[in-house]
């Protein structure tokens, strides 16, 4: 990563996700699922988490939209794309809600946290596959 990536990650309020993140860890999350069975984990996994408030669902467009209301606040827009049958990707767009320049890196840790606990609930399959699905 370099010196430009860097400080851009430092002064951001706001972290997403996408196929070719530098970030690997930051990249699409594919799971082995239909894309309405891993919505309907989705709403569980939100709606089971304490200080998680899901705010609107769009089913048709695949995003769900969520607030972080403990700790420190957040709106979290989560897209689900089923990309062939039973391969199904997870990305985040997380922005903090902070008077500041910066968020101290909490909208990059939440999605890591977020990814970690969908990677142990669903079957989890790999990230940034978009090119191999392209083949």
């Amino acid at each position: 990563m370099g010196i430009i990536q860097s400080l851009k990650r430092f002064f951001s309020k706001q972290t997403e996700t996408s196929e070719k993140n530098h970030d690997q860890a930051l990249q699409s999350h594919y799971y082995k699922m239909t894309k309405d069975k891993t919505f309907r984990e989705l709403e569980n996994f939100f709606s089971e988490k304490e200080g998680f408030e899901i705010r609107s669902v769009s089913e048709e467009h695949g995003e769900m939209i969520v607030k972080r209301t403990k700790g420190k606040p957040a709106f979290i827009v989560v897209t689900i794309i089923m990309v062939r049958p039973f391969r199904t990707s997870v990305d985040f767009s997380v922005a903090s809600e902070t008077m500041l320049f910066t968020d101290f890196g909490s909208s990059r840790r939440l999605i890591y946290g977020l990814y970690e606990e969908l990677n142990q609930r669903l079957t989890f399959v790999g990230t940034g596959l978009g090119d191999e699905l392209a083949k």
